[in-house]
């Protein structure tokens, strides 16, 4: 049976959470941890609960592709998850994607207390969008 990927949207305070289809092909949030001493563990449990074969992070490049500081943290963050798991762990450009979730969510009819970044909600629909992204480039296409 075909394992999942995990998609990661990872911030300071908040890490969202995204999980592919078994085929690799629809990206859907799954949940928002608190970024903490426990979040490698839970990282962890989940990928054994959901039959993970791949991690997908997040890089947060500024507009010119350049790195910014917070893409250095992401860096340590993927070298801690690296070695915590056995599963491969693949950087992926971000730009834009918690401004696309933040306008999603709005055209979902989501309610501004239930956008807001305390509930996760958006750090879930960017680490989707993360995901997707990373999906739809990496999809065979029907003519090959």
């Amino acid at each position: 049976m075909p394992k999942r990927i995990l998609g990661i949207d990872y911030g300071t305070q908040r890490i969202g959470i995204s999980l592919s289809d078994p085929l690799g092909i629809i990206a859907q949030p799954y949940t928002t941890l608190q970024n903490n001493k426990e979040v490698y563990t839970r990282l962890y449990e989940i990928a054994q609960k959901e039959d993970v074969e791949l991690f997908v992070v997040g890089m947060p490049y500024n507009l010119k592709g350049q790195m910014t500081q917070k893409a250095r943290e992401v860096i340590k963050f993927i070298e801690f998850l690296r070695q915590v798991t056995s599963c491969p762990v693949i950087p992926w450009d971000e730009r834009f994607t918690t401004t696309i979730a933040h306008s999603t969510l709005r055209t979902l009819g989501t309610k501004k207390k239930d956008r807001n970044q305390k509930s996760g909600k958006l750090d879930q629909m960017a680490a989707a969008l993360i995901l997707q992204s990373y999906l739809d480039r990496n999809q065979p296409t029907l003519l090959e």
